[in-house]
């Protein structure tokens, strides 16, 4: 599309964003699921509703709009993707199964996959920005994440222990 057909909505996305490339990415990815950008088959472009992007509300923090896109997710793939920030930016994929609470833990693994938050490169999962993996520790509260990393820590720790008996 021409610069002349695209500048009033880069415009608002601009603004809306402060020109954050991940705000971007993230933002325009809601307003495609949203049916506020969508392509058109006919016409062979991109359509908006411009009144709708313009009135829709947005925090100003990334981490905020971020945090809230992860709780329109479905409650397993937002614990998968809890599991996962844990061990950090990324980790194998056989090791967070090892390590979730849900059987199907990759499954919804692979939803955030499909979802942009998280890229499988091989056998290892990985958050596509630091700022994801942030939004995704924080869906819990800080009491529940010390609780949960002691768990993490003795299960870790009886894994090495086992190991050195053998």
């Amino acid at each position: 599309l021409s610069p002349r057909l695209t500048r009033t909505l880069s415009n608002v996305i601009y603004h809306k964003t402060k020109g954050n490339q991940l705000f971007v990415s993230r933002l325009l990815r809601a307003l495609n699921k949203e049916g506020l950008l969508r392509p058109s088959l006919s016409r062979r472009r991109w359509e908006w509703n411009m009144k709708k992007i313009k009135s829709r509300g947005l925090p100003d923090d990334v981490a905020i709009f971020l945090t809230d896109s992860l709780r329109e997710l479905p409650d397993k793939v937002q614990s998968a993707l809890f599991v996962l920030s844990c061990f950090g930016a990324s980790s194998e994929s056989t090791f967070v199964e090892s390590q979730g609470l849900d059987r199907n833990i990759l499954e919804n693994l692979e939803i955030a996959v499909a979802e942009g938050l998280v890229d499988k490169i091989d056998d290892q999962y990985r958050f596509a920005h630091d700022r994801i993996q942030e939004a995704a520790y924080n869906t819990k509260p800080a009491h529940k994440r010390s609780v949960i990393h002691f768990k993490y820590g003795l299960e870790l720790s009886s894994l090495l222990l086992g190991d050195e008996d053998t």
